[in-house]
């Protein structure tokens, strides 16, 4: 069956387009559809219109992502008439959600392969039912068995990410996100050390580790395997020069993670941890199981071990109920924290979930205009804290030419800054000191040394 597919794409020179929506975990998978593509013999091209096959891979997270979904799909409607052998296939968390890929499939019968976030290994068979055997292909897969060695196909870049867990057990009251990726499954430690050491061979340095919640890895496993024990060897055993990770529940921080930061030396000086908000009130009703002050506590006990630490965050306004005084709360606390950037978001109503039955949901204009608010609360945060970088020298991994061509060259340092300085492609992928002499909200700008 597989080599009368190869055989299929290879002499029709068949080429392909992702489309990804959402977060980290939609990107890497997103790379792991690529890569069973590319093992086929499919070819990527960088516009929908040039490609056989199209994939869109969802985010159900917020009801925006999805509503832009559907009208993208809806606009190809014509699009197997101007590309000869063309299939459209919509993968990802959307899918997984109860009746959703037969709703979508009913709407749309222009579209060939529907599957959720448990299908990527069964791509193969969807793909000799479309295109072989002339048939609509879906696999809403229940199984939530974890498929080791799925190819994966990565940019040409000196970072990767490696997923450690998936599924969600917190059940948050606003998020669907449990609902659509199962419960959670830690992958084997050997088989994450394997893969960290295969991308090192790779000329991959920095690794980011991927899980809903990745304080949570290996409690369905035996009691020695946990996070900090990974942490622990992948920075003893490996070679990867950085580690980072995502994301992280305030809830289960435990002090023995704490104590990593400055003790593992691959470990960066960077934290992404998710507030949600700063009112313990709203926070007991988003079911997050910590307090304000537990929060605040966690983020004093982390810049004790690294003075410089940079903490990023999510944070969700006008969540059902939400008080003016609840987001006050919520300002504060950013004032308070000093946070080198935050992810914010209107609260975005979705189906399935507690807080959609629950009552005072907020209007538009009131999110709008407090969404607005902190956003300029934020931007003057990262303004302030990037402006100590200015005078300073620091270590910049070389990711990706830079906005103004290629005589630029952006990178990060360990504490997630971005930081653009003049350069050529060669390098990329190197460790360059650079001297920062301008500092803007986001970005940091500066000479090399």
């Amino acid at each position: 069956m597989i080599e009368k597919l190869k055989a299929y794409i290879a002499n029709n020179e068949l080429t392909y387009c992702i489309e990804t929506y959402g977060c980290q975990m939609n990107t890497h998978e997103s790379e792991k559809i690529a890569g069973v593509l590319e093992a086929l013999g499919y070819c990527p091209v960088a516009e929908k219109a040039e490609a056989n096959l199209i994939i869109f891979n969802t985010c159900c997270v917020r009801q925006h992502a999805e509503a832009r979904l559907y009208g993208n799909v809806g606009a190809l409607k014509d699009h197997k008439n101007n590309v000869k052998g063309a299939l459209i296939a919509v993968s990802g968390c959307v899918m997984q959600q109860e009746g959703a890929a037969k709703k979508l499939m009913k709407r749309f019968p222009f579209v060939d392969i529907a599957f959720g976030t448990n299908g990527i290994h069964r791509l193969e068979s969807m793909l000799y039912d479309a295109l072989i055997e002339g048939k609509r292909a879906l696999c809403v897969d229940e199984d939530e068995t974890i498929i080791e060695d799925v190819p994966i196909r990565r940019d040409d870049a000196p970072n990767a990410f490696v997923n450690i867990i998936y599924g969600c057990n917190n059940f948050c009251t606003y998020c669907i996100v449990p609902y659509v990726r199962g419960r959670e499954r830690s992958r084997q430690p050997h088989d994450i050390i394997k893969e960290v050491e295969e991308l090192n061979k790779k000329g991959i340095s920095e690794i980011t580790l991927l899980g809903q919640n990745v304080n949570s890895y290996g409690n369905d496993m035996s009691a020695d395997i946990t996070f900090v024990n990974l942490l622990k060897r992948i920075d003893s055993e490996t070679d990867i020069k950085r580690l980072r990770f995502m994301t992280s529940h305030p809830k289960d921080m435990s002090d023995e993670l704490i104590e990593c930061y400055g003790s593992l030396k691959s470990l960066c000086e960077h934290i992404h941890l998710p507030v949600q908000s700063g009112s313990s009130r709203v926070l007991k009703l988003m079911n997050r199981r910590y307090t304000r002050e537990h929060y605040l506590g966690l983020i004093e006990r982390l810049k004790a071990r690294v003075s410089d630490l940079a903490v990023t965050t999510d944070i969700i306004v006008g969540f059902p109920g939400e008080t003016e005084q609840d987001f006050e709360d919520t300002l504060s606390l950013v004032k308070q924290v000093g946070f080198d950037a935050a992810y914010t978001f209107a609260y975005s109503k979705r189906t399935g979930t507690k807080a959609a039955d629950m009552e005072n949901h907020l209007d538009k204009q009131t999110m709008s205009e407090r969404l607005a608010r902190l956003n300029a609360l934020v931007k003057d945060s990262m303004r302030e804290r990037n402006s100590a970088y200015l005078g300073r020298t620091v270590q910049v991994l070389a990711e990706s030419p830079g906005k103004r061509g290629r005589s630029e060259i952006s990178g990060r340092t360990r504490t997630s800054k971005t930081v653009s300085f003049e350069g050529s492609a060669e390098d990329i992928g190197k460790y360059v000191m650079v001297k920062i002499d301008k500092v803007m909200a986001h970005t940091l700008r500066g000479v090399r040394v």
